[in-house]
């Protein structure tokens, strides 16, 4: 597989300028530190580290018992006006976590414009989202935010939450996601009476190199919005939380390592929307996103939450982090493929191709073999396969595969086995094993010479599916200790069950309300890991 020589997503301004191919994968972060740079982490995280880690904790639990006391007695569902002790709470909390933040090192935050009253725009837009560090503004406005219903069962963080008066999304109620965007709804057309609320409309952690499809949620009450920016200009970035890349607590330990870190926010003119984009959440959502791409100067990629799926599989076949599947995941939803996808139908679509081996397809083909018009969504996923004007039809169904069942990866190479495999004996051979070894991780190269003949060790020529899966399960790291990938499988930073189990979730600050309405255009429906 390749990413296409074309240029595939919108730009930022509209123009026809668009993001070249070549792109930052926004789930991926690493860092490398030069000599003195870990010389500098190394003397902090013994002088420094502790005594700002300490000092965070005592102001948190010094900020317990103001919103414990805020909180006695007061109703969960109806607003009360804003006495004039509780307005005392909430500028001693705004105090404590600002002293919190500063001990962090946080020491100077940047405000640029004007913050809207409720009464002008009860739904504040931030973006882009990537890391917790991103309750800062939150903290320093108490403004409302949508969070998982279980937070509220922390300790001490609990309690502070509760205090802001989140709208709490429960995953055990299935109705939780209508009563989610009716409450929102409720609140937004208050007048101003409630606080305002606080999303973060990616839903999920990016590396701030793009900006990600936004979810419709936000959108759906079609009230005016103020969009919100987030900028962290420091000459590290320690900040960022992604899908691939450091955890929580090393992020923790080493943003508090760094003398001063630099945060700026900047609020933009509220949004009014059209009486069009009131009809259409997806339109109004992709409307504010252009906005705020065009203020951060940065590209927008119609990725989404569901693509970390493809970020956060684990098990032998990890993603590389310049996989083409990311790209191949966009388009396939884009066009509608990658709804009902279930075992059954990946079964004959492996059937079709496997009768189809003979002979490759040609790009008016391969639109028929998708019964689609030929759209450039339907070119750009044949310029992944094609080699010399042709593609192999079976690379596409692997790819799919994974793109669909993404934490089901030894279910996706058992098809593909049976789609390369001889009639007589069920065996592939080494070429075969390279296609679908390279194609299973969206990359163009691959070497199984190593691989192969550790495999093959009574020296057939071929090896089967069974053969295959004895050898991975006594050397599951067999990608990197065969060195059949230039660069290494990146470790994931978020841990999780198995591959048959886990799911990505949404972090404490972004939880999915957006219902499963297609309604929305917001492709809720397929997700899996909500």
């Amino acid at each position: 597989m390749r990413i296409p020589n074309r240029k595939l997503h919108t730009a930022v301004d509209g123009g026809d300028s668009g993001v070249s191919a070549h792109f930052k994968n926004p789930f991926v972060h690493e860092l490398r530190f030069t000599p003195l740079q870990k010389l500098k982490i190394a003397v902090m995280s013994v002088t420094l580290f502790p005594v700002r880690l300490l000092f965070a904790a005592f102001m948190m639990l010094l900020a317990w018992p103001f919103a414990f006391v805020a909180t006695v007695g007061r109703s969960e569902d109806a607003v009360e006006p804003l006495s004039w002790w509780r307005g005392l709470v909430d500028l001693a909390l705004k105090a404590i976590m600002r002293a919190m933040w500063f001990s962090g090192g946080f020491h100077w935050v940047r405000v640029k414009g004007r913050p809207a009253l409720p009464s002008e725009a009860s739904i504040l837009t931030m973006a882009p989202h990537s890391s917790y560090f991103d309750a800062i503004p939150v903290t320093m406005t108490m403004a409302s935010i949508v969070m998982k219903a279980e937070s509220k069962d922390i300790p001490v963080w609990g309690t502070l939450i509760k205090f802001i008066r989140p709208v709490f999304v429960s995953r055990s109620d299935q109705d939780s996601r209508r009563k989610t965007v009716e409450e929102i709804k409720r609140r937004a057309c208050s007048d101003g009476k409630w606080p305002q609320i606080m999303i973060f409309p990616e839903g999920t952690c990016t590396n701030r190199s793009c900006l990600i499809a936004f979810k419709p949620g936000a959108f759906i009450p079609g009230v005016p919005v103020q969009p919100v920016l987030l900028r962290y200009p420091n000459e590290m970035d320690t900040i960022s939380w992604t899908w691939q890349g450091p955890g929580a607590f090393k992020i923790l330990w080493l943003t508090l390592c760094q003398l001063h870190n630099f945060v700026e926010i900047e609020y933009l003119p509220t949004y009014t929307p059209s009486e069009e984009e009131k009809e259409d959440p997806a339109l109004f959502a992709s409307n504010v996103r252009r906005i705020m791409a065009k203020a951060l100067g940065l590209p927008i990629i119609d990725y989404s939450f569901e693509d970390c799926q493809l970020a956060m599989a684990k098990g032998p076949l990890r993603l590389p982090r310049h996989t083409c599947l990311l790209e191949l995941a966009r388009l396939v939803r884009s066009l509608g493929l990658k709804t009902r996808v279930t075992d059954e139908v990946m079964h004959e679509e492996a059937s079709r191709a496997h009768k189809m081996c003979e002979s490759r397809l040609d790009l008016e083909g391969f639109a028929q073999y998708l019964n689609k018009s030929m759209t450039e969504a339907v070119q750009d996923i044949f310029s992944l396969f094609e080699e010399h004007g042709k593609m192999d039809v079976r690379e596409y169904v692997i790819a799919l595969s994974v793109v669909c069942r993404p934490f089901r990866y030894l279910e996706t190479i058992k098809l593909a086995f049976r789609m390369f495999e001889a009639q007589e004996d069920g065996a592939v051979v080494e070429d075969e094993l390279a296609v679908i070894l390279k194609t299973a991780l969206g990359i163009g190269d691959f070497t199984v010479c190593n691989l192969f003949r550790a495999i093959d060790c009574q020296d057939k020529g071929k090896i089967t599916f069974d053969d295959f899966c004895r050898f991975m399960e006594n050397c599951p790291d067999f990608v990197e200790q065969y060195h059949c990938l230039r660069e290494p499988i990146p470790q994931h930073s978020r841990e999780s069950t198995s591959p048959s189990e886990s799911r990505p979730s949404t972090n404490g600050f972004c939880a999915d309300f957006s219902p499963r309405d297609p309604n929305t255009h917001s492709d809720a429906h397929s997700k899996k890991q909500d």
